[in-house]
């Protein structure tokens, strides 16, 4: 391989509460801390094993986001990515936008394997790998436990609810990654200032003649209702009683 493409999204930070905006429209981000998707550090630390395996000459990342996705960007550029692009856009972008924006990167890249994240752990959708595979025509495997090659071809290895699938690919081709791949590697401090130096090109969805008109309407969005607080019991069979009470048993 020559070109591994890695589309990285950038998230609130997983340890941050989300927010809900006050007319119920979306989260509000003001001032929170962001950090790359989980889901997307994985399939970056994969193409880089790849890559140091041998398999793959160079990774190139790419963003959809505002201009502060540089950060994310600029992350995966100090694990060990090549170059980055961001299509900048401060509007949130629907998957299937999402999907055809690389589309148009994949055109220009020309890569032999896209290697995403399973999903985004903000929306949870779950949509763009595959829709991406279809606006191209390529094979594709999600929920990737493991990646391998053998004989020319990608051997994935996915997790299923009845177990672990196998599946061989031809390349080129389109891999979405899951939690149990690998463990990302963390960027040493020589790596971060590395990563500043290193070529990042911003552009814009006009520039890939990508229309990104919304087709989906959120009604609203709402913080989960809050629990009721639980009940102590001084024995086994209190518990019993309660729950043949409640009807549970």
């Amino acid at each position: 391989m020559k070109t591994i493409l890695v589309p990285v999204k950038m998230v609130l930070d997983s340890n941050a509460r989300p927010r809900v905006r006050t007319d119920e429209s979306g989260i509000d981000l003001s001032g929170m801390r962001m950090s790359i998707n989980p889901f997307c550090e994985i399939a970056v630390e994969e193409a880089l094993r790849l890559k140091e395996a041998g398999l793959a000459e160079e990774v190139v990342v790419v963003s959809i986001g505002p201009a502060k996705a540089q950060e994310t960007l600029r992350q995966a550029l100090a694990m060990g990515a090549d170059r980055a692009t961001l299509i900048e856009i401060d509007e949130t972008v629907e998957p299937l936008a999402v999907a055809k924006l690389l589309r148009a990167v994949v055109g220009e890249e020309q890569p032999d394997l896209v290697l995403l994240g399973k999903q985004a752990i903000d929306d949870d959708c779950n949509q763009t790998g595959q829709m991406l595979a279809a606006l191209l025509g390529w094979p594709q495997a999600t929920f990737a436990s493991a990646v391998r090659f053998e004989d020319g071809r990608l051997l994935v290895t996915r997790e299923i609810d009845a177990g672990l699938q196998r599946l061989s690919l031809p390349l080129p081709a389109v891999v979405t990654t899951d939690l149990r791949l690998n463990e990302p590697r963390h960027c040493a401090l020589p790596n971060i200032m590395k990563a500043r130096k290193k070529p990042l090109k911003i552009g814009a969805p006009a520039d890939y003649g990508v229309d990104i008109g919304r087709r989906l309407k959120i009604l609203a969005v709402r913080p989960p209702a809050g629990r009721k607080s639980g009940i102590r019991v001084a024995t086994a069979s209190e518990l019993v009683g309660d729950l043949r009470a409640a009807g549970i048993v």
